[in-house]
């Protein structure tokens, strides 16, 4: 069970500064996708380089996000969100001031590591801050701002881009970093995880493997298939990940119990959240760039066409929350699903090299209803899934196959696009965008498939009953004190 110490600030504040946070490492996920093309112009490198500069944030974030959680369970919680905002500000600086493609892309992967310590962590700090009974309600308004985040990722780095330079895409991160710090420290309350170790193998495995199997799928276009070094990425970084599961398996304490996903809940959801932004990630890499490359639109105009999708989360993440509390959270993230294919299929359907926005929008709404629909309850579930005092690793874990998901995603899909298409016309960009969009829409359907194993309401209640130290819910276990 976890040590606390007395409230500090309450609920209110914790839930501010957590969603704060929330928002700096969400928005640094797509930030860049407007810049793209300017980033091109100004620093060169070729589709790869550009992959990196999205993929090495994604990639750190994922490999070390449970190590971060386990890192707060066992030097405080508290104290290691501020080591994480402290890393993430600092490395945003080093990204704004970087001179070439090559420096830029390793700030990038500093700003992963210091959002792999910090993001985990807030959901755990706001759960120990939010009474049980209100926690949907929380964790919807915190997916809300995370949705803020995924809907002016885009519009942000476009107009900063256009109208100053694409260096303030991360400048933006400083003031509120700085302005985190003391709030943190003042207004959060410090807690830690009950007999917490590190598992260093478990991340040295981890680590390995999703860069060898992310390395081999980026190089693999530009280099080909067969290359030495894409073979020995792609098959390492394959023997790497099973070992992680073994280790997983068998290790005394590790960084990921394979034991959680004996439940249905915790797996499905799991499952679920890595093809889902798979499929989304790699599509908006390859949408932004289509509609300022193909369609004309200045990174401004495109960031704002991408609205109805990205911003969607912001209207609908709350009411989204409040369901999932009702009716339960697999009925919600199911459907949230199936539209966000229903809307990539139909935009891969009117792709074109002349596409009006009129004939994109319906594709736009319907994937942002989808998107939203899923965030605050796929929140709701992870942490209802395990119990509380497992809730880190939970945590973890989950924005840890997120961000392996996009990265992932933007790594396959730009193989499809590359395999079928290139930057070489108009026509061509169409021609490798469609099978990629089609893709995505696939994997993301299949997300909606296995959001559909996750137990109803009530017979995971009758599950958690029956074996609470298998999977309970935080208000189950606190219930039960």
């Amino acid at each position: 069970m976890s040590q606390q110490t007395a409230p500090r600030g309450g609920a209110a504040w914790a839930l501010v500064i957590t969603s704060v946070a929330g928002f700096m490492a969400a928005l640094d996920n797509l930030v860049v996708t407007t810049a793209l093309p300017s980033l091109r112009k100004d620093l060169g490198g070729a589709l790869d380089d550009l992959e990196w500069t999205v993929s090495a944030y994604t990639l750190t974030f994922a490999v070390l996000l449970m190590f971060g959680a386990a890192l707060g369970d066992r030097f405080g919680r508290r104290r290691l969100f501020q080591v994480g905002v402290t890393i993430f500000t600092g490395a945003s600086a080093a990204a704004a001031m970087a001179p070439g493609i090559g420096s830029l892309i390793a700030a990038r992967a500093v700003q992963g590591v210091g959002a792999a310590v910090m993001m985990p962590l807030t959901l755990t700090l706001l759960t120990a801050a939010v009474p049980a009974a209100k926690r949907g309600m929380a964790y919807g308004i915190w997916g809300a701002v995370n949705g803020l985040a995924v809907a002016s990722g885009p519009l942000i780095g476009g107009s900063l881009t256009e109208h100053i330079s694409w260096h303030w895409i991360f400048w933006l991160n400083v003031p509120l970093g700085v302005a985190l710090l003391p709030l943190a420290r003042l207004r959060l309350a410090e807690s830690y995880g009950a007999g917490a170790r590190l598992d260093l193998p478990g991340t040295l495995l981890a680590s390995g493997g999703l860069f060898g199997i992310v390395y081999g799928l980026v190089r693999g276009p530009a280099d080909g298939w067969t290359s030495p070094f894409v073979l020995t990425g792609l098959f390492a970084g394959s023997a790497l990940l099973a070992a992680f599961v073994l280790h997983g398996t068998r290790a005394k304490n590790p960084m990921l119990p394979m034991r959680l996903f004996r439940s249905r809940a915790f797996s499905g959801i799991n499952a679920a959240s890595l093809l889902m932004f798979l499929g989304m990630f790699g599509s908006i890499f390859l949408l932004s760039q289509y509609m300022q490359g193909v369609l004309g639109y200045s990174p401004t105009q495109a960031g704002l066409r991408m609205l109805p999708w990205t911003g969607m989360p912001m209207l609908v993440a709350p009411i989204a929350g409040i369901l999932s509390d009702r009716i339960g959270g697999r009925p919600v993230v199911a459907t949230g699903l199936f539209f966000q294919a229903a809307g990539l299929t139909y935009l891969a359907s009117v792709a074109t090299t002349d596409a009006s926005y009129a004939a994109q929008l319906p594709g736009l709404i319907i994937s942002g209803i989808g998107m939203a629909l899923f965030f605050a309850p796929a929140s709701n579930l992870v942490m209802s899934s395990v119990r509380a005092s497992e809730q880190g690793i939970a945590s973890g874990a989950n924005n840890a196959l997120r961000e392996v998901g996009g990265a992932l995603g933007i790594a396959i899909m730009s193989s499809i696009f590359s395999a079928r298409g290139g930057y070489e016309s108009g026509q061509a960009f169409v021609d490798g965008l469609r099978p990629a969009l089609v893709t995505g829409a696939g994997v993301v359907a299949l997300a909606g498939v296995a959001a559909l194993v996750i137990p109803r309401r009530r017979a995971a209640e009758r599950d958690g009953s029956a074996s609470p130290a298998r999977s309970s819910s935080p208000a189950l276990e606190t219930a039960s004190r």
